[in-house]
């Protein structure tokens, strides 16, 4: 079957996205050759989006959050755009998202699942003020304050820290329904993220990423392209055009 026919035929879509969904809208991947980590950094990005290394070196944390973690102008692309539209047509079920951008949001979709977290929520660490990501930028000093003296910490899930337990509750609940899995732009490598493919028991698994993950050997069809191109070729139809089994 093709990915029209497997989206024609399913009633409860979940869609699964990595890095690699964001691409396209200028946001660079993680581990891929021309990714942020291949990039050359006196400190691996890894080490420096930590938690202990956020604690003890705050102002260098915050140089890279700042230059590298915040594209807070990127546009939704073709991919994000497709998926909202499945949404209002009644296919999709929910995004779950290792990404932390909000271009799903901007797109126009509602059920976004946010497994580390989003660059535009941000809260004071003594007192739970909330700040919108531009105060981040525009504090002068290194390490942005609230009014109150706190540090101002992104809720993003940094190394070392535990995914939101009621997210990853919500996530396997929608997986387990579902009757298709789209799985695009993740590498599959990261855990424990990676590891919620495993509650999907549905009708059809795709994997549409540039290349291998984990997973390939048991996905129903793998697509070898940028996510944005393959999802922009759907036709969507809503489920009263197809739920008499019309292609």
């Amino acid at each position: 079957m093709t990915l029209q026919e497997m989206v024609n035929d399913s009633r409860r879509v979940v869609f699964f996205g990595g890095a690699g969904v964001s691409t396209e809208s200028g946001i660079p991947d993680f581990r891929s050759v021309d990714g942020l980590y291949h990039q050359q950094y006196d400190t691996p990005p890894e080490t420096i989006l930590s938690h202990s290394f956020f604690l003890t070196r705050p102002e260098e944390f915050y140089r890279f959050y700042r230059a590298k973690m915040l594209p807070l102008d990127a546009k939704p692309n073709a991919a994000h755009l497709k998926l909202a539209e499945l949404e209002r047509a009644g296919r999709l079920s929910a995004i779950i998202t290792q990404n932390i951008d909000g271009l799903h949001q901007k797109a126009g979709s509602n059920t976004v699942l946010e497994l580390h977290g989003s660059i535009w929520r941000n809260r004071c660490m003594r007192c739970g003020k909330r700040y919108p990501p531009q105060a981040l930028v525009e504090d002068p000093r290194p390490v942005p304050l609230c009014d109150c003296g706190g540090w101002i910490k992104p809720e993003v899930v940094l190394y070392e820290e535990g995914l939101d337990e009621d997210v990853l509750a919500a996530a396997v609940g929608y997986l387990r329904r579902a009757d298709m899995l789209i799985v695009a732009g993740t590498s599959l490598t990261v855990y424990p993220a990676a590891g919620l493919v495993r509650y999907f028991r549905g009708k059809h698994l795709v994997l549409i990423n540039r290349d291998a993950t984990p997973m390939d050997a048991h996905a129903h069809l793998v697509i070898r392209e940028k996510v944005g191109e393959v999802l922009a070729r759907l036709q969507v139809l809503p489920l009263d055009k197809t739920a008499d089994g019309c292609p």
